[in-house]
């Protein structure tokens, strides 16, 4: 893909990002729905970072996850390429009294090469997707490899590729074109507030082949392969029983071969190869 266009594609992201950053913690970006995915996320984390540890969040949002993990004890480099939304961390961090412990700012993850210096972090991680929005993984993988410590651990959540709840809900609705969308094998279109992320989607294989020469893959899961995704909000809450038993069917299956391929998002746990 040609430069200008990329850096088209990029701004239209970052300003559909920027339009939602005011009111992104409510319905929009953090349903009762995304709060449970969350939640799955920051037992990840709990698991895969050593306490006080020094992180770089990729795609910070409004804050959620940096004021959370600093609130735990470590010190967290949140950045994200809508400024929007790291005004919203900062301010989050203010007033959570977290100012000192997460450091915000706007670089978004295509362009980590402007964090000079070498191995300033033990752990990085990325939550709900994005990823997704990266036109160059490769690049992001020979940053992320200089930016972390030997042995430091990155967990990443990603928009899959092959979601069943999303396919048939779009089909039961004659929607075919949308209900085919992740199966596009380039950047895509994805409408938001009347704007356009420009998104790709992947399989766990595809999304790591291009961290394959510095990284070990430690752990792969779908997230969200039994439980619907966010945006059927109200399944979860006319069939709460059922909700919480597909959240145990998730938690027990989804890290299985074939299963963990499926799910609105995978989990990825990678390691930086010590040499």
């Amino acid at each position: 893909m040609n430069d200008t266009r990329t850096e088209l594609r990029l701004h239209d992201t970052q300003q559909a990002f920027d339009s939602v950053a005011p009111d992104y913690d409510g319905p929009r970006g953090n349903n009762a729905a995304i709060q449970d995915m969350r939640a799955e996320m920051w037992g990840w984390l709990d698991r895969s970072f050593a306490p006080r540890s020094r992180l770089l969040d990729l795609g910070c949002g409004t804050g959620l996850d940096a004021v959370h993990l600093a609130g735990l004890g470590h010190r967290v480099t949140a950045s994200d390429w809508s400024p929007a939304m790291v005004e919203r961390t900062r301010d989050r961090a203010q007033q959570a009294g977290l100012g000192e412990q997460v450091e915000a700012l706007a670089i978004g993850a295509h362009e980590l090469a402007r964090i000079e210096g070498e191995t300033r972090f033990d752990g990085i991680y990325s939550n709900l997707g994005p990823l997704n929005c990266v036109p160059d993984l490769a690049e992001l993988s020979a940053q992320c490899a200089r930016l972390l410590s030997p042995g430091g651990v990155m967990v990443f959540t990603v928009i899959g590729r092959y979601c069943p709840w999303e396919f048939m809900h779009y089909v039961a609705r004659g929607r075919w074109q949308r209900a085919g969308i992740r199966f596009a094998r380039g950047t895509v279109p994805v409408g938001m507030n009347g704007k356009t992320i420009w998104t790709r989607y992947y399989t766990p294989a595809e999304f790591t082949r291009p961290f394959a020469e510095q990284f070990d893959v430690e752990h792969v899961r779908g997230l969200c392969v039994f439980v619907p995704p966010p945006y059927l909000l109200g399944l979860r809450d006319r069939h709460p029983t059922w909700y919480e038993r597909l959240w145990r069917l998730d938690r027990r299956v989804a890290g299985w071969p074939g299963i963990r391929q499926l799910g609105d998002h995978f989990l990825v746990v990678l390691r930086k190869r010590a040499s």
